[in-house]
């Protein structure tokens, strides 16, 4: 995992939660097979523990906040300092009350109330004279 050039985001919440779910999803499917709603419901029951247990995992470090993480932090044993904190932006931090995450919550809400939702879009029609029209985007030669 630090080995690729890239932080693909492997954690042990990830792979845990893609463990889990897998689990959940192949006892829905045998349910669907054997046409039993027992399973259906117990497979789907599997699946959301794997989110639960997935949450559980990021909050307690083991997952990784959004965004691309520092080529130090890309390995799957490597704990997230900034867990405990909140990471700004997240969604999971933010369900679970997490400083950082209220606070970037709050000044998103702020920059949102001086706009207006519904901005005035520039409306322009480009041809290239195929009688293809493309409303709202320019064209490049």
């Amino acid at each position: 995992m630090a080995g690729h050039q890239y932080d693909e985001g492997h954690t042990v919440a990830g792979w845990t939660g893609v463990g889990i779910a897998t689990a959940g999803t192949a006892v829905m499917g045998v349910g669907v097979c054997a046409v039993s709603p027992a399973l259906l419901v117990g497979g789907g029951a599997v699946v959301a523990v794997s989110a639960l247990v997935t949450w559980a995992l990021h909050l307690t470090g083991w997952g990784k906040p959004p965004g691309v993480r520092p080529r130090a932090e890309w390995g799957m044993r490597v704990r997230d300092a900034s867990a405990r904190r909140g990471h700004p932006g997240c969604v999971g931090c933010l369900l679970a009350g997490r400083p950082a995450a209220r606070r970037a919550g709050r000044e998103a809400r702020r920059e949102a109330a001086g706009r207006s939702p519904l901005s005035e879009a520039e409306v322009s029609v480009v041809g290239d004279g195929t009688g293809m029209e493309v409303r709202g985007a320019a064209m490049g030669g």
